[in-house]
């Protein structure tokens, strides 16, 4: 990654891979109607996303972006790059092993959301690139907060939609469940290729012997120690984190398609009170062979209140043979979900 930055604004080039403070003195409660969004969408292959041109845009050329590289909280780490500067922002979160431009859609969804008005934010977590095996849900939260709380007090933000990409999903999920203060300005969420870590890991031979190791770990009071370096070669991961992505009901379970409607309404169901779209990859890599896909995203969807229901037909999982589609239904659901001017977010 290449990366220059003036005391305002930067440019960062780089390709895109496939793969709290909160002040909560002067929020007001806010009552937020349940979204009733059945319908599905099923995206063709013809879709086209909005594509300005033009060095004023967010894009100069194929990958550099233009933006504003910034800090939104005290580690060294939490820093976030924005493209367009507008008082609505869609905040995107990324999968494990992910970081800044971590999916090919971003550079034409930053175009796309630049006609509308609306800025693309990308934070990096402590979880991001190879820190998600010594993170958790409950840390990407509290980061997550940092940054909406600094777009509320020095953008005078007027509301954010989050977008989270594969264990992004479950960040969503968990923050919103946390009633944090500055959660009361997410208008809407998308949740693009929610897939369960835990039944991608089964298939691999090494994992059950690891849970079990998890598990004791854990049992002996050493859930923060570091598990053996074939329990992830991606990265170290300490033996709550793998446990969480690998076990039946860890904190990361809320995807998989053995769990039945009540177990998935109770890991989803608070999302009912925030418009949710699902865009589910129809040939996803990273979901068994043997998963009913139509029906995981069909159930998946009701636990979630209603949520709208993206189908990508023969998307991967960060739909990189799909950009348009992917953009295109991203932009339609923040263009209708999304706050209209000023929407203030905490009356």
């Amino acid at each position: 990654m290449n990366l220059s930055a003036s005391s305002s604004s930067s440019l960062l080039s780089s390709s895109p891979s496939s793969s709290s403070s909160s002040t909560t003195s002067w929020f007001s409660g806010i009552v937020r109607g349940r979204s009733d969004k059945s319908g599905s969408i099923k995206m063709a292959n013809n879709s086209v996303a909005s594509d300005p041109s033009g060095s004023g845009g967010p894009v100069n050329r194929k990958n550099q972006f233009h933006g504003v590289l910034f800090k939104y909280g005290p580690k060294p780490v939490q820093v976030a790059f924005k493209t367009g500067n507008y008082k609505q922002q869609v905040i995107f979160i990324g999968g494990l092993t992910d970081g800044l431009l971590a999916t090919e859609y971003l550079e034409p969804l930053a175009m796309a959301l630049e006609n509308e008005k609306w800025s693309l934010v990308q934070l990096l977590l402590s979880s991001s690139y190879s820190g998600y095996g010594i993170s958790s849900l409950k840390q990407d939260a509290v980061e997550l907060d940092q940054l909406i709380s600094y777009l509320i007090n020095k953008e005078d933000s007027e509301g954010v939609v989050l977008l989270g990409h594969s264990t992004g999903c479950q960040d969503i999920v968990h923050y919103m469940r946390t009633n944090a203060a500055c959660s009361r300005a997410v208008r809407a969420a998308i949740l693009q290729a929610p897939v369960s870590d835990r039944e991608y890991r089964a298939t691999l031979p090494q994992t059950a012997a690891m849970i079990d190791l998890a598990s004791t770990m854990i049992s002996e009071g050493r859930g923060l120690e570091l598990m053996p370096r074939e329990a992830d070669e991606g990265a170290p991961i300490t033996a709550y984190r793998y446990h969480s992505l690998c076990a039946y009901m860890g904190d990361d379970d809320m995807f998989s398609s053995d769990l039945s409607d009540d177990q998935l309404r109770m890991r989803l169901g608070h999302m009912s009170q925030t418009p949710c779209q699902v865009i589910f990859s129809m040939a996803d890599e990273y979901v068994p062979e043997y998963v009913d896909k139509k029906a995981l995203v069909e159930r998946l969807c009701r636990a979630l209140g209603g949520a709208e229901k993206v189908e990508i037909e023969w998307g991967n999982h960060s739909l990189s043979n799909r950009v348009a589609e992917a953009v295109q239904a991203i932009i339609d659901f923040v263009i209708r979900e999304g706050p209209k001017g000023w929407d203030d977010p905490w009356n």
